[in-house]
């Protein structure tokens, strides 16, 4: 099959840009055609230059040139003619679903949801507007994925109306052999964009308590946003009285897997996630997580991490403790079947193939166990 994606923004490097551009480079089939409305960051320009990929940006700068840019797709579909259309994230389903209407052939449309709802006050009004007008169109598309089974719970309980409805996980490809060190956890980091919903105020506060009890702890945070310049930033960590000797802030991070081998265990805070990229990533590199209970990420982590509640600074504090107090037997316990878990669940080969069959409507079997988390 020839897949056309379409996708809201590559310019960032969130899970969805990330997990795209891994699908487009391990389906099988023809040479799938990316167009991303707004534009594509020179990072991605590389992956897609190894690759080979057929990537599209539309350029997109405002309301109005999104409303545009539904003639331009249009004529992009009716010129390729693709087998499907799958569409990524909000903005672009919709730009999607009505660009397709009625186009020759009836080339079938898909959603594909990277997003949770547990906390939608963190969106900004465009998201929110474009998270209401595709409710109105959530019947229309052949088929909706999303990456994680609590997204399609909260979407479902939203309004979502479609019967064909499925959850397909992210895929990571395999790291090499990680030795894992029987040592004492004592750096912590975080990765992620400054945004709301990652609340990094609950991290650093969190954080502030654990080295006020455990002075020898460090931190890293690396993410697009995260450097001193960011008065946001600054203010955050002075309200949580964190000593800035006490954190390292990197902030947009090409080598994530430096960034992995310089922690002993990674942290996510969010208040919203859908399939948290991080957390498996980490993982794989046989790090062990604490992560608040946001998308699935109790379902990735499993037995291998901390799970706690979010926006709890005290909860997120304590588990930190806990991770830090184990004997460096017990944290490499952890760390191996952190790796273990991912390497065996999460395969990108195994994802690839549960697209595939969804595109040919096949029906998809489970990608992964739920397993339990350990809650603090």
């Amino acid at each position: 099959m020839r897949v056309m994606h379409l996708i809201t923004n590559m310019m960032g490097t969130g899970g969805a840009e990330v997990m795209l551009l891994r699908l487009a480079s391990a389906i099988g089939g023809e040479r799938p055609i990316i167009v991303s409305l707004m534009d594509v960051s020179e990072r991605h320009r590389q992956v897609i230059a190894d690759h080979d990929l057929d990537v599209r940006p539309l350029k997109v700068r405002s309301t109005a040139g999104m409303m545009k840019s539904v003639l331009t797709v249009r004529q992009l579909i009716r010129n390729e003619r693709p087998d499907a259309l799958m569409c990524w994230l909000y903005h672009a389903m919709v730009v999607g679903q009505v660009a397709a209407w009625r186009v020759a052939d009836e080339v079938p449309v898909y959603w594909n949801v990277r997003q949770s709802l547990d906390d939608m006050s963190s969106f900004s009004a465009s998201t929110r507007t474009a998270l209401q007008l595709t409710r109105l169109l959530s019947s229309r598309p052949t088929g909706i994925v999303f990456n994680s089974s609590r997204a399609l719970h909260l979407h479902r309980q939203f309004g979502y109306r479609n019967p064909n409805l499925v959850t397909i996980p992210n895929g990571f490809d395999f790291v090499e052999e990680i030795p894992v060190n029987a040592r004492r956890p004592l750096v912590f980091g975080i990765a992620g964009r400054l945004h709301p919903q990652k609340d990094y105020a609950t991290f650093f506060a969190a954080a502030s308590h654990a080295h006020r009890c455990h002075p020898e702890i460090r931190f890293v945070a690396a993410g697009s946003g995260l450097t001193l310049d960011s008065a946001i930033v600054r203010q955050m960590i002075a309200d949580a009285g964190l000593p800035l000797s006490a954190i390292e802030l990197r902030g947009n991070v090409s080598d994530m897997a430096g960034f992995y081998h310089d922690i002993d265990a990674l942290v996510l805070s969010s208040r919203t996630e859908g399939f948290p990229n991080v957390v498996a990533e980490a993982m794989s590199f046989a790090k062990p997580v604490i992560s608040t209970d946001v998308g699935d990420a109790a379902v990735i982590v499993g037995d291998s991490g901390f799970i706690v509640p979010p926006g709890d600074v005290t909860a997120l504090a304590d588990a930190m403790d806990r991770m830090q107090g184990l004997r460096p037997s017990e944290y490499a316990v952890l760390a191996a079947a952190a790796k273990r878990r991912v390497d065996s669940v999460y395969p990108l080969a195994r994802v690839a193939e549960l697209y595939d069959l969804f595109f040919r409507g096949a029906p998809a079997p489970p990608a992964a166990s739920e397993g339990q988390s350990r809650s603090v």
